[in-house]
């Protein structure tokens, strides 16, 4: 018999392996899920947010995941469909593109900051 501890999506699970009676072949029992660590608070992004004027055109993620690049900078001009931001998401790579034609007035996220599906990474006016 053996005892593992095993940590899936932030819960930790105490499992124990022994060999089965009949097969031979291993068999694990999991315990209740420990109360996971508590991670210390993330610093601010390094990345400056642009102040001020936010626009009225909100360009929205479609997926949960992780800034991989940022396309246009602020006062940019974009058409409808041209990539704004790229995300990453479970090891792809996903363009978020601009609504409708206009001009960047702001980045909202930074690369390497984590954002959850429909959060606003800029606006465009």
């Amino acid at each position: 018999m053996k005892n593992y501890t095993i940590t899936v999506n932030g819960n930790v699970y105490d499992v124990v392996v022994e060999e089965g009676a009949s097969t031979g072949a291993p068999v694990a029992r999991a315990a209740a899920p420990k109360a996971a660590p508590v991670a210390a608070p993330k610093a601010a992004p390094a990345a400056p947010k642009a102040s001020g004027a936010a626009g009225s055109i909100k360009v929205e993620a479609g997926a949960a995941g992780k800034v991989f690049k940022i396309e246009a900078g602020v006062g940019t001009a974009v058409k409808k469909g041209d990539a704004v931001v790229i995300i990453e998401a479970m090891k792809m790579e996903i363009p978020v593109v601009a609504p409708e034609d206009g001009t960047v007035a702001s980045i909202e996220v930074a690369v390497g900051d984590a954002i959850e599906a429909g959060a606003v990474l800029a606006t465009l006016n």
